[in-house]
Formats: C-alpha cells, sequence, structure tokens
C-alpha cells in the first residue's frame, strides 16, 4: 500500500468513526434522529468506500453505484437541509414532526437518486445545484457560528467556523478543480474530503453539545430521568 493509499485509509477510519459514534450520540443523548441519522449515513458511504477503494472494485461494481448514490444523498439534501433542520433544534428550539424527518431522509433519497442515476443526462446543472446549496447552508454555518461566539462558546465557534471553511472549499471543488499531481481516482483530493467530512461532523457535534447546554442554562427544562443522565455522563 503507498502512502497516498494509506492517508486515504486513514482519512476515511476517521471519517467513518466519527460518523457513527456522534451520530449514535446524536440520537442516543438529544433525539435528534435528523443530525443522528445523516451522520450514520455519511459513515456508512464512508465504509462502502473504503471497501471499494481496498478491493479496487471497478466502475461497474454495485459498491461503485451505492457510493455515488449516498455521495448524492448527502451533497443534495443531507448535509444541507437536514443539517440545517437539525442544528435548528438548539438554534431555534425547533422541534421537527416525526413527519418532516420522514419527509426529510425521503426527499434526499429521491434528489440524491436522480443526481446520481441521471448525473450524465443532468450533467452541468447538477453540479450547479450541489454549489448552490452549499452556499446557502454555509451562510446557515455562519450564522451558527455568530451564535456561538454571541452564547460565549468561543472555542467552538472558531472550530465550526474552519470546519465550515473547509467544508465550503471542499464542495466548491468538488466537481471543478482536478489537483495537480492527483491520479485519476482523486486520491489526494479525498484524503482532503474525507478529513473535512470527519472534522465538520466531530465539530458540529461538540458545538451542538455546547449549545444545548447553554439553553438549557438559561431555559432549564423538565428534569432528566435516570436513563437520560446515565446517557450524558
Amino acid at each position: 500500500m503507498s502512502i497516498k493509499e494509506s492517508l486515504f485509509a486513514i482519512a476515511d477510519l476517521w471519517m467513518i468513526a466519527v460518523g457513527f459514534t456522534y451520530g449514535i450520540k446524536f440520537i442516543r443523548n438529544y433525539k435528534n434522529y435528523l443530525l443522528g441519522i445523516e451522520w450514520i449515513i455519511v459513515a456508512t458511504s464512508g465504509s462502502n468506500f473504503l471497501v471499494y477503494g481496498l478491493i479496487r472494485a471497478g466502475q461497474d461494481s454495485p459498491m461503485y453505484a451505492f457510493a455515488y448514490f449516498l455521495d448524492a444523498f448527502s451533497r443534495s439534501v443531507g448535509i444541507t437541509l437536514i443539517l440545517v433542520l437539525g442544528l435548528m433544534k438548539v438554534t431555534h428550539r425547533y422541534k421537527p414532526s416525526v413527519a418532516v424527518d420522514i419527509g426529510a431522509f425521503a426527499l434526499a433519497a429521491v434528489v440524491g437518486f436522480a443526481l446520481s442515476h441521471f448525473a450524465e443526462a443532468i450533467g452541468t446543472p447538477g453540479k450547479i445545484y450541489y454549489i448552490v446549496v452549499n452556499v446557502l447552508t454555509t451562510l446557515f454555518l455562519i450564522y451558527f457560528v455568530k451564535r456561538l461566539w454571541d452564547i460565549r462558546e468561543r472555542g467552538h465557534a472558531i472550530w465550526a467556523a474552519v470546519a465550515t471553511a473547509c467544508g465550503f472549499a471542499i464542495a466548491s471543488i468538488y466537481d471543478f478543480v482536478h489537483i495537480p499531481g492527483d491520479d485519476a481516482e482523486h486520491t489526494i483530493f479525498y484524503i482532503f474530503a474525507l478529513s473535512t467530512w470527519g472534522l465538520q461532523m466531530f465539530t458540529y457535534y461538540r458545538a451542538y453539545r455546547a449549545f444545548d447546554a447553554h439553553n438549557k442554562r438559561v431555559s432549564p427544562a423538565l428534569p432528566l430521568d435516570r436513563s437520560e443522565v446515565r446517557n450524558r455522563t
């Protein structure tokens, strides 16, 4: 295994570990199914991508089609609309209904399927769509960072800002820029991308936890039951 392949595997394992760990924590500790399930989906995508890369499966492999679908799923609606709705639980005390949760993931599945299955037919408009939704999401994340700063969670605000800037950079070059010296599989790009996506999930979870703790200090909710206390320790 070359150095590039090793770095790719490390970056992917980092993203997988963060996605599964904090996806479960979002669900267990905060009942935030939007962010929890999306984090787990990203980790599942990373797991499939890791095996695909290690066994050098071709583009005719079902793993490639699955990876392409999950990538489109998260880039189109998952780490855009679903991320925003999930974070609004602390920024706006928004409590999505079960119907909203199911509808958001159903929409992501439909859009992800269309953008992956008909990618060649859609062409450049599909790539521009990814850029537009990323810009809109980034604007909300800038607001999220500002709110963190305003509640004096300065460290989390800085890390969230760094992760957001890196994520925006990755999304901006994803379909339009080939890194000089990179191979046909875009290994160097994916080393940076996977590392960034892991960083985003890690920092957003920790920022969410800090924001939630602030909300409880400012406006305490009902006392936690023993199982919730045990889960959060």
